[in-house]
């Protein structure tokens, strides 16, 4: 196996096996490259995601560990049941996309930097034109108050970012999504890196080659073409 970090050409979108990812900084597979839809369509099939700062080169990584959510697994407290009948929201798909990507990268600036370059925001946004990247919107009285996005090609959603505006609408949004992707017999979210947020919802680490075998069984899966057209989502909350 050919640990080593990877130069990727300017032209040609293939990557390295994620397996020859470094063990020191974990994960980092390769620099360089383009934020194409192509490129990022591609990675994301072989595991691999984009993560770098503002002023940094295109890093591209595939960790040994991989945080996933199992959708049976996902967890709801009883307070969050309790809010969510005091304070009834709207629940839409790809309804404002630039939207949440853009409150996901705001956030992140107000609170501890963010990765959500200007030229991540762009490349995103080409990705949801070309109907690979998705969100889901929380709405209070008419306001958008939570979200999420991430990028869905196969059985397996791709969690990039949420934010909230109002209390517990990312949570929200990611038990909407849950749901949403249960409806569509999908296999399970990956999170990427594990956090305590994440964990508290249910998240748990797998290793790399258990996260790729399944990936590959992910590609089987076919898409409901209908799944990720703009709509609002009726009882979506269980």
């Amino acid at each position: 196996m050919r640990n080593q970090l990877y130069q990727l050409s300017e032209t040609d979108i293939a990557f390295p096996n994620p397996e020859y990812a470094l063990t020191s900084p974990d994960g980092l597979l390769a620099i360089g490259g383009d934020l194409s839809v192509k490129r990022l369509s591609n990675a994301y099939k072989m595991g691999i995601f984009p993560w770098f700062s503002e002023g940094e080169p295109i890093m591209w990584w595939s960790p040994s560990e991989r945080g996933i959510v199992e959708l049976n697994d996902f967890r709801i407290s009883k307070s969050l049941r309790k809010h969510l009948k005091k304070h009834p929201v709207k629940v839409t798909i790809n309804n404002a996309f630039a939207e949440v990507i853009e409150a996901c990268c705001e956030q992140r600036i107000d609170t501890e930097g963010t990765w959500i370059t200007n030229d991540m925001l762009s490349a995103y946004i080409a990705a949801h034109d070309a109907k690979i990247a998705h969100s889901v919107e929380v709405w209070q009285n008419g306001e958008l108050a939570g979200g999420l996005y991430g990028i869905m090609q196969n059985g397996i959603f791709c969690g990039e970012s949420m934010f909230h505006h109002h209390t517990n609408c990312s949570k929200l949004a990611m038990w909407a999504l849950v749901n949403w992707l249960k409806r569509h017999n999908a296999h399970f979210i990956d999170c990427q890196l594990e956090n305590p947020y994440l964990t508290s919802l249910g998240a748990k680490v797998i290793p790399r080659s258990e996260f790729l075998t399944r990936l590959k069984l992910a590609g089987s899966y076919s898409l409901n073409p209908m799944m990720w057209q703009p709509q609002e989502l009726i009882a979506i909350y269980e």
